[in-house]
This record gives C-alpha cells, structure tokens and sequence, in this order.
C-alpha cells in the first residue's frame, strides 16, 4: 500500500493480450493502494532515439537527459516518475529475442549516467538499487520451443542483467505468458487469472539472484 508503480508499456494494440495484461495490473495495483502511472510509450509516440540534443542538453521530444539535474527541471514526460517510483514493471512483447525497439530506446534515453548509475556505482551499488523492476511479457513461441534453443533465461541476461542490475534495480523473477495467439481462449483467461494472482503477493517476493547462475545454470 501507498507504493508507486510505473508501468512502461510497449504494444501498439491496446486489445492485445499485452493491452489486457496492463489493463489486469492497473487494476489490481490500484486495489491494493499503490499509485500506477502507465507510460504507453507507442500512444505517445516516444521518441527512442538519442539525439545530439540529449547529449548537449536541449530538451528534444519527450526528454532531456545530458545531466542529473535536467531531471528536476519539470519537463512533460511520464517516465520521469522512475526516479520517486517503488517498481518499474516493463510490460512488452518480445521481439527477435529481445524487447521492442521503441522500448530499448526508453531504456537507452532515460537509464542515462548521473541519474541511473555513475562509472564507479554500478550493479549491487547502483544509483536505482533501492528500486524493484519486473519484466512482463509475451512470447509468439511455445515454452517447449524456446526450450528446444535454451533456457529463455538465457535471453533476459542482456535485458535484466546488463541493463536493470548494471543501474542497481533489483529484479523480480519474469512473468512471461508464452504463445497467448496460439492458445484456447481457455487457456488465455488461465494465464490472465495466474498474473492477476501474481499481482496480490507482489510485494512479498524476493529478487531473484542476479548472478551467471541464476541465467546460465
């Protein structure tokens, strides 16, 4: 109760199966008091590229990122609210192995250095390590498929790893819903009721071990 939830949504259709998973978390957070923003960054129509005005300091679309103090400068984006919020919760589908484009481009204009992490803070010493951040996504292959590859854990070492642990995040175990467009409808009410469930215990779950073997084992 009274926690702050930003929910980073990457889908263009907000009737997807992603659409009824963010609209099932906004609901469910707000039940239990915590307060959701929900930045949906196709619907407003972030802009994911660095420019050269984000490396000299003048705002381009959506946000300025060259210095840490250009982040109390009260500029109109959303995903400014990670730096008071409790738990980032990415919400996407995966894409070729990895998060949207439009996604990525988040991650690259606002985990920016002086405000995510510095060169000598970095994983457990982070500048975010007293943030949570949850991964929630969609896979258009079957568990038994990527299994065929690899553990899908494989893929998040990049995701979760590289980019949330480098800033000092701790990360909650994923939540991923594999093949929702190739499942009964049966079986999709099953997978939205189990993140629904998820949601009411949230906040009592560990991160997990964000180490090699907790990826590779």
């Amino acid at each position: 109760p009274g926690k702050n939830v930003l929910i980073v949504y990457a889908h263009q259709e907000p009737k997807s199966f992603n659409g009824s998973l963010l609209k099932i978390a906004v609901e469910e957070l707000t039940k239990q008091g915590c307060s959701v923003t929900v930045s949906d960054l196709y619907a407003m129509q972030f802009e994911p590229r660095a420019t050269r005005n984000d490396i000299v300091g003048e705002p381009s679309q959506n946000i300025p990122l060259s210095k840490k103090s250009d982040f109390s400068r009260g500029y109109n984006c959303p995903c400014l609210l990670l730096e008071m919020d409790d738990l980032p919760v990415e919400s996407f589908p995966l894409f070729w192995f990895n998060m949207p484009a439009i996604l990525k481009g988040w991650m690259d204009r606002v985990l920016v250095q002086g405000f995510a992490y510095d060169l000598s803070k970095v994983y457990d010493g982070g500048l975010l390590q007293d943030k949570l951040s949850l991964f929630s996504f969609t896979t258009g292959g079957s568990k038994e498929k990527y299994a065929i590859r690899g553990d899908i854990r494989y893929l998040l070492w990049p995701m979760q790893h590289g980019i949330m642990h480098f800033c000092g995040v701790k990360v909650l175990e994923p939540h991923i819903c594999y093949a929702p467009e190739n499942v009964s409808e049966e079986k999709r009410k099953e997978m939205l009721a189990a993140w629904s469930q998820r949601l009411k215990t949230l906040w009592k779950e560990e991160p997990i071990d964000c180490s090699p073997e907790w990826y590779f084992k």
